[in-house]
C-alpha cells in the first residue's frame, strides 16, 4: 500500500527526505565499495555525489537556515551551534573521502571503504542529534513563506555532481506525493528531464548494487 504523505509542514516533509538521502546514499557507497565488480566510474559518481551533496546540504544550513530558525527560535541558538560544530567534523571525514583514489584492486577499494564508512557514521550521529532540534523548529516556527524562500535558494545553489542519483534516492526515500512536493521548485527545463534522470539513475544504482542482469 502507497504510503500517506505526512500530515506536516511541508519544511518538516522536505527535511525528513532530504535527510532519508543521505542515509540511503552513504549506506549505498559504503556497500558497494565492499564489491569489488562495481566499476570505477559507477562508484565515482556516488562518491562525488556524496560529498558535494553533503556538503551543500549543512553549508546551507549553517548560512541560511539556521539564521532563520535563531531569528524564529532564540532559544535553539546553542543547540544550533553545537550542530554546527558537527558540520565542522563531517567536513573532515569529507575531504578523507573526496581524496580517496578510486581505482581497481583491494587496497583501493578497501580504502574507499573505510573513508565511506566513517562518513556513514558522521552522518547517521549527526542526523540522531539534529533531528530532534531542528524538526519540532520547523514544525511551530518557520513559516511556510520562510520555508519556500529557503527551498528555492537550496535548489537554485545545488551542485549538479551526478544529479540523477539524488532523483533515484528520493524516489527510494519518499512516497510519490512526497517526492513531488520536493521537486516542484525544478525549473521547468529540469523537470521536463525527469524521466531520462530516473532512467539514468535507475542503471546507476542497479550496477552500484552489484544487480548487472
Amino acid at each position: 500500500m502507497e504510503r500517506e504523505m505526512r500530515q506536516d509542514p511541508t519544511a518538516v516533509v522536505e527535511t525528513r527526505l532530504a535527510h532519508e538521502t543521505h542515509r540511503l546514499a552513504t549506506a549505498l557507497l559504503v556497500e558497494a565499495a565492499g564489491r569489488p565488480a562495481v566499476p570505477r566510474a559507477a562508484l565515482a559518481r556516488l562518491r562525488d555525489f556524496v560529498v558535494a551533496n553533503l556538503r551543500h546540504h549543512h553549508e546551507t544550513e549553517d548560512e541560511l537556515l539556521w539564521p532563520l530558525i535563531a531569528a524564529a527560535a532564540p532559544a535553539a541558538a546553542q543547540e544550533l551551534a553545537a550542530l554546527s560544530q558537527e558540520h565542522t567534523r563531517l567536513d573532515a571525514a569529507l575531504d578523507r573521502l573526496a581524496a580517496v583514489a578510486i581505482e581497481d584492486g583491494r587496497p583501493a577499494r578497501v580504502a574507499l571503504r573505510e573513508a565511506a564508512v566513517a562518513v556513514q557514521e558522521a552522518v547517521q550521529a549527526h542526523l540522531l542529534h539534529e533531528e530532534p532540534v531542528l524538526l519540532p523548529v520547523l514544525r511551530e516556527h518557520i513559516a511556510p513563506s520562510e520555508w519556500d524562500d529557503f527551498a528555492h535558494k537550496v535548489i537554485a545553489s545545488t551542485p549538479p555532481a551526478a544529479g540523477h542519483l539524488m532523483i533515484g534516492f528520493l524516489d527510494e526515500a519518499g512516497a510519490p506525493a512526497e517526492v513531488e512536493l520536493m521537486l516542484k521548485g525544478m525549473p521547468e527545463p529540469v523537470r521536463s528531464l525527469l524521466p531520462e534522470l530516473r532512467r539514468q539513475a535507475a542503471s546507476d544504482l542497479r550496477v552500484l548494487r552489484g544487480n548487472t542482469a
